[in-house]
């Protein structure tokens, strides 16, 4: 795809929501279901996830890790985004890799020590890419990205997390 036929694509929805802001908004929706053992089974729209424990947590690794899905969908996200980025302002990308990679003290989510924080205490994402692209155009894309990214800002930013138990 190039930044002509990207553009053609998103102009009618652009229009859309500058005129109609209520239509930009959009609820996305995940559902799983509790699985055998200690696990869930995710629906990801293409396929059932099964997650269960980390291996640090009593695990086989033989389940996804929710962590690593996290991780997984910031390096899906930001990988669409750069290549989003890319394609509109004009910079060729032969080839990339993304690495997400984060700090998790397992003693927080097992109770074993208060002063452990449950979650990660740091992500890394790291692009690799082939480019002949110029530093100018390398910090424009970096900030596009970042700016663009919604699991990146979401995470970056924090949301309030809204929970809601129902016994029936």
């Amino acid at each position: 795809m190039n930044s002509s036929e990207l553009k053609g694509l998103q102009a009618p929805l652009k229009e859309k929501y500058r005129t109609d802001p209520g239509s930009a908004i959009i609820t996305l929706k995940a559902q799983g279901v509790i699985g055998e053992g200690v696990s869930c089974k995710v629906e990801t729209g293409k396929a059932f996830v099964e997650a269960g424990l980390h291996p640090a947590t009593g695990g086989n690794g033989m389940l996804a890790c929710s962590g690593d899905m996290l991780l997984e969908a910031l390096v899906a996200c930001s990988g669409v985004t750069l290549q989003a980025v890319a394609t509109a302002i004009g910079i060729e990308i032969r080839n990339g890799q993304i690495k997400a990679e984060g700090d998790l003290d397992f003693r927080g989510t097992l109770g074993v020590s208060k002063e452990a924080p449950v979650g990660f205490k740091t992500i890394r994402l790291a692009f690799n890419l082939e480019t002949d692209a110029t530093t100018e155009q390398m910090e424009s894309l970096a900030k596009l990205t970042e700016r663009y990214c919604v699991v990146y800002q979401t995470l970056v930013k924090g949301v309030p997390v809204e929970t809601r138990f129902n016994a029936e």
